[in-house]
């Protein structure tokens, strides 16, 4: 099953053709899945390589050579592995390199099994697609949105000028989620303005235990309060490690309807 549902994926998101190079970026952890997109490139005629990331040398902070020199040639790169915080940095460099290179990216940084077996994995590709191209019609030329929430979040995002665009397809020189699933849009980096209020999960971090409540100025996070003060102090770390991350750059909402709200981000935000 774990095959079909990766071949599935490789089909009708990522578009993968006979004779194409297919590299897939796994780990110890995540290997199975990474078996499984190798096979299932098999069957479908790729010329397929894959590339194990070593755990002495997790986390990586930056993109190893000898990956770098393996992204050559490559045609579409699926990256299964255990997702860690501290990574981001190397998971830019990846997608970058990756999409410098012409690359169609399936990235699933944090994938499990279980969402490959009992999960958003197993959406209809096919239906997902008509989906997000029906919501992202909806709300093309949409100028700003306002987001509230029981929890008390209430925030301003500007899109005037932005485009609103789904992962349901992943062309060459563009990534996507594998789950995929949501719709998004990059707002106007210096206008979103108010509270967030996040009650389920952040980030690699997984579900928090009491709401943390972020505030947003012009754009970047000017505070950030929470009862569970180690996790307030993670998340002004990870906010800190440069000019860039605390920036409000997303704006995202889950369109597939076999997501399920697990506390693994890569997941939950896909959930309807």
């Amino acid at each position: 099953p774990m095959r079909e549902i990766a071949g599935n994926a490789l089909t009708h998101v990522l578009d993968a053709k006979a004779g194409e190079h297919l590299l897939i970026v796994t780990d110890e952890h995540r290997i199975e899945i990474g078996n499984a997109f190798y096979e299932a490139g098999d069957r479908l005629g790729l010329e397929g390589r894959l590339f194990i990331l070593e755990d002495g040398e997790r986390p990586l902070n930056e993109l190893p050579h000898d990956l770098k020199r393996a992204l050559d040639g490559a045609n579409v790169m699926i990256s299964v592995f255990v997702g860690y915080p501290e990574e981001t940095p190397f998971r830019v460099e990846l997608l970058r390199t990756a999409k410098a290179s012409d690359v169609r990216t399936g990235h699933g940084p944090g994938i499990t099994d279980s969402m490959m077996l009992e999960g958003a994995m197993r959406v209809d590709f096919r239906k997902l697609a008509e989906i997000g191209d029906l919501v992202v019609d909806r709300l093309r030329g949409a100028v700003r949105a306002h987001l509230t929430s029981p929890a008390g979040a209430d925030i301003w995002f500007t899109t005037r000028g932005r485009e609103f665009e789904s992962d349901v397809r992943i062309g060459p020189a563009t990534f996507g989620n594998l789950p995929n699933g949501e719709v998004r849009v990059a707002p106007l980096e210096a206008e979103a303005q108010g509270t967030l209020v996040c009650d389920s999960t952040i980030g690699d971090l997984g579900r928090v235990t009491s709401p943390v409540t972020v505030e947003v100025v012009a754009g970047n996070i000017t505070s950030i309060r929470g009862e569970d003060r180690a996790l307030v102090e993670r998340i002004e770390s990870l906010t800190s490690i440069d000019d860039q991350a605390s920036v409000v750059g997303e704006l995202a909402f889950g369109i597939n309807p076999v997501a399920r709200v697990t506390g693994n981000i890569l997941e939950d935000e896909k959930a309807l």
